[in-house]
């Protein structure tokens, strides 16, 4: 069991939220490194209360803070809506806060307008993690939740994408380390074992079982002195044979001669 254990990071740290489980120890993506290294301060000049805050994601470009609102508000009354936009064009950057009354309404907001479509966007409603989760680094700078498969930069933790429960392995002892490796070569042995009937069973011939290792290789050592012995005596018998016809030979043609 893992005691402790929660789908959601309750401390934000860029290396364990950039693995499914967070149990990562090394950065795997540059986007990482970069969180690692960034020095980021929550905004001070943001107002509202952090715990009543809930932060919405994924909206339209087009969508104003007047249709958020009138959209949170069907849930829960809302108490102010921050639009995020672009400091140069003051376009809408896709995100945005709303602020409720009190903490016990904006959690049941949350849990209820999870998957709430607004212009045709799903959006993605998240507790605010600014300013309530220590370490917090914004998803611009390499760390935030979420994000999209096709760009290899996912992280988890958030309610978006939580924490999948690790496999912890027990460190085997001594014992256990002894105990499989009996268990090891009793396998083998077996499996040499049934190898050797199955092949002196095909041919008819009589089996010793061979229960060790040293005994196999004993009997591959005489196999290999017996093929020695049979060849060298082969080779003696063909080199005594050529010998008797050399001298045949010579015999026929010495009396050829006489007998001229």
């Amino acid at each position: 069991m893992a005691y402790g254990w929660s789908p959601f990071a309750l401390e934000y740290d860029p290396v364990r939220c950039g693995s499914i489980d967070g149990t990562d120890v090394i950065p795997h993506d540059r986007a990482i490194v970069r969180a690692q290294s960034a020095n980021y301060r929550p905004n001070k000049g943001v107002i509202g209360d952090p715990e009543c805050t809930l932060f919405v994601g994924r909206l339209n470009k087009t969508t104003s803070e007047s249709a958020i609102e009138a959209e949170f508000s069907a849930f829960a009354p809302v108490r102010r809506v921050r639009l995020v936009r672009d400091v140069v064009t003051g376009f809408s950057r896709g995100y945005a806060f709303v602020e409720f009354y009190d903490e016990r309404t904006t959690k049941d907001v949350y849990r209820t307008a999870a998957g709430v479509e607004l212009d045709n966007k799903q959006l993605l409603v998240e507790l605010e993690c600014e300013r309530t989760l220590r370490g917090w680094v914004p998803r611009r700078l390499g760390g935030g939740f979420g994000g999209r498969k096709e760009a290899g930069q996912l992280r988890f933790g958030g309610h978006d994408r939580p924490f999948r429960k690790p496999i912890f392995v027990h460190p085997p002892n001594r014992s256990d380390i002894s105990t499989n490796r009996e268990r090891l070569h009793s396998a083998t042995d077996d499996f040499k074992q049934h190898s050797s009937e199955e092949k002196y069973g095909k041919y008819d011939k009589s089996f010793r079982s061979q229960s060790t290792s040293d005994v196999t290789d004993d009997s591959r050592s005489r196999q290999r002195s017996k093929r020695r012995e049979t060849d060298y005596e082969n080779y003696s018998r063909e080199s005594h044979q050529s010998h008797n016809r050399h001298d045949s030979n010579k015999e026929t043609q010495k009396r050829k001669f006489q007998e001229r």
